[in-house]
């Protein structure tokens, strides 16, 4: 049988069959469709069946990661949307919150509001609290809202009523009547997509979800079609922001959650290849074609966060903790008024994409740079498929050495020393930032542009060793076909940790823990074996910040929970190097994780092979710059479907293969492990 994973970034998208007979991987990487992902996601599934010589019969697994819900957000591409919220509390979006990303800047612009004022209905309605219905809600202001829904034309709304994460009452009211006379309009309601207090973040993700739902129930809707007409008799699977796989159906429901899709692929594939190979404390480092995600894994388990940013907007649904910048081999070099160089964050995308690529592409790019220096294969890329065109390249990074009075080729460097620079401060940002050291850790890298600038961001933060996967430039899909089926329910609870809400808790949590237990039974028929496990948001007092602790997903009793407050006050010494051992800790939200666990393929090991790899596995010797320490100099370049485990090879060298290319520096060394990973390090 044939598995498959798809994942369509922003300027390819990665194809990655798996053999379950043969245990051998095949591999297509073509351009990505913007205007419809679906087209490259079929046409690359059509690709790889072919060069697995099998048919759409034969496959039994589709897992794909998707930027459809990304884009229509960033670029403010979603569906005209209304907004219903309590009357005298309709500014809640537009007043947002006090914190500014920077500081001191006077001139910061906040993101445009998705939901402007004319379509902002004020509901005459109150729950308080506590829960309690402060003004009650009638047929008649219910019939008004719908009316007034109607006459704004919105394709999309978002209800979001004052404390619904206590009561929703009012909320599902207003849903039913919406479905029953408005049929046409997607609706969220806050309580079902964010069940938890603070409004702000509350609406925000509730919008967000209605912002972004017709879009992607259309793409869902026409990708299971498309998918259909091929002949397979599995509909994909999508990977939400969690790292967890969901129904077509389910990230309809709630696209919010998908997001992040690509990126937690990403990590999940890159936790669980390290993993095998006997290195569970990495920082994932994904560099593609638009931008970086990098993220922390200890113990091989990636850091969650239960809020995440996109484009300004708060979005409160659980992911894998990803930082993201707009640095990728498509990023855009620029000098400014003041002389100074730029890279970044714009993208030349995948077109016109880099000067190299010859797709029209005039403004010069990390890509670019990386021709110039012979980096990056100067003649072609994706073995061969893609001309790569060299004095295009030469060309527009001649712009820029115009700009900073520079030779062609110094310009070239200092793209690539900024765009690292970039690049190492993410780094920092999940590990230093969070109170780790990444001396500690083993940088994977992975993406097409990865395993090129690896090794220069590892030492500008001090990390000596690197893990490049055998396919790097197609982790993500890779990442799809291991990954399990796994969602997350939350409610508010606030109260404070003590023996007397022991009751109270204790009927919570086994309200989440039948919800996830519920959902699983719907959504995670292909797992093996299902698990619920029970956590908790808690905090000091006045804290506006909490901390995930552990619960027993069964009755807790006065020691587990006494247990449990001896976890917060460690966790929050490790985190900001204090705890307050006395202090009382309020529980903000409970949450059941569902997790169905998916049967993962068995990857295939390399032959052995000596520590000198095999004279036919030296493509040629050309000349490849590495900065003014080492200058340019003539560089062995290896062709990496042709090593062998054991095969060790010193810098400087280039690794290439058809999804990614591998830099090797002078003080550094390369050695193939048995699953085929390239395992560098400094040269002690």
């Amino acid at each position: 049988m044939i598995r498959i994973g798809v994942d369509v970034g922003g300027t390819f998208t990665d194809v990655t069959a798996l053999d379950s007979a043969t245990g051998r991987f095949h591999v297509v990487k073509l351009p990505s469709t913007g205007d419809d992902q679906s087209i490259a996601v079929t046409e690359g599934i059509r690709l790889v069946l072919a060069d697995a010589d099998a048919t759409p019969e034969q496959v039994d697994y589709l897992g794909h990661g998707t930027t459809v819900a990304t884009n229509a957000l960033l670029e403010r591409k979603g569906a005209t949307t209304a907004l219903l919220v309590t009357a005298g509390v309709a500014d809640v979006l537009e007043i947002a919150r006090q914190r500014r990303p920077h500081l001191y800047d006077l001139f910061a612009d906040k993101p445009p509001v998705l939901v402007p004022r004319d379509r902002t209905v004020p509901v005459a309605e109150r729950i308080g609290a506590s829960g309690e219905v402060v003004r009650e809600l009638t047929d008649a202001e219910v019939d008004r809202v719908i009316e007034t829904v109607r006459r704004t034309g919105a394709a999309a709304v978002a209800i979001c009523l004052l404390h619904s994460y206590r009561s929703a009452g009012h909320e599902q009211r207003v849903e039913e009547a919406l479905r029953e006379r408005l049929p046409e309009v997607f609706v969220s309601r806050s309580s079902r997509v964010a069940p938890e207090f603070r409004e702000y973040e509350r609406f925000s993700t509730a919008v967000i979800n209605s912002f972004v739902g017709p879009v992607v129930s259309r793409y869902v809707r026409r990708l299971s079609e498309r998918v259909a007409a091929t002949g397979l008799p599995v509909g994909p699977r999508v990977i939400q922001s969690n790292g967890g796989l969901a129904s077509p159906e389910a990230v309809a429901e709630r696209p919010v959650t998908v997001l992040l899709s690509g990126p937690s692929a990403g990590v999940v594939g890159a936790g669980y290849l390290a993993g095998l190979a006997g290195h569970r404390d990495l920082i994932t480092f994904d560099m593609g074609g638009t931008s970086t995600d990098v993220c922390l894994v200890r113990g091989g388990r990636p850091r969650s966060a239960s809020e995440r940013g996109l484009g300004g907007y708060p979005i409160r649904v659980p992911s894998v903790d990803v930082h993201t910048i707009g640095a990728g081999g498509g990023s855009i070099a620029s000098v400014d008024g003041a002389g100074g160089l730029r890279v970044g964050p714009e993208s030349a995308g995948a077109r016109p994409g880099p000067a190299a690529y010859g797709h029209g592409g005039t403004q010069p790019t990390t890509t670019d740079a990386n021709v110039v220096r012979g980096r990056q294969n100067p003649v072609s890329a994706l073995g061969g498929a893609m001309p790569i065109d060299r004095v295009a390249a030469e060309r527009a990074v001649g712009t820029v050495a115009e700009g900073l009075g520079c030779a062609p080729l110094e310009a070239a460097r200092s793209i690539g020393r900024l765009a690292n620079s970039h690049m190492a401060r993410a780094v920092r940002r999940v590990s230093v930032e969070a109170g780790e050291d990444p001396r500690d850790y083993v940088l994977m890298a992975y993406g097409g542009a990865g395993p090129l600038h690896a090794a220069e961001v590892a030492e500008e933060v001090g990390m000596t060793r690197l893990l490049v996967p055998p396919n790097p430039g197609t982790l993500c899909a890779l990442g799809l076909l291991v990954s399990d089926v796994r969602s997350e329910f939350s409610r508010a609870f606030l109260r404070p940790a003590e023996a007397a809400v022991l009751p109270a808790l204790n009927e919570t949590i086994a309200g989440v823990v039948a919800e996830a237990r519920a959902w699983l039974d719907r959504e995670a028929r292909i797992a093996t074996r299902h698990t619920v496990t029970v956590a908790a948001d808690a905090r000091y007092p006045r804290q506006n910040f909490e901390l995930r602790i552990a619960l027993p997903s069964d009755e807790l009793d006065e020691a587990a929970l006494a247990a449990a407050i001896a976890d917060f006050h460690a966790q929050h010494e490790k985190s900001y190097g204090f705890a307050h051992a006395d202090a009382a800790v309020q529980l903000v939200n409970i949450r059941a994780v569902a997790h169905g666990e998916v049967a993962k393929p068995d990857l295939p090991r390399l032959p052995q092979g000596g520590a000198a790899p095999d004279p036919a596995a030296l493509r040629e010797t050309r000349e490849a710059d590495f900065g003014a320490d080492h200058g340019t100099v003539p560089t062995p370049v290896f062709d990496r479907a042709k090593l062998l485990a054991g095969n060790t090879i010193a810098g400087p060298a280039i690794v290439e293969q058809l999804d990614s290319t591998t830099v090797v520096p002078p003080g550094w060394t390369a050695t193939v492990d048995e699953f085929g990973n390239l395992l560098i390090e400094v040269i002690r």
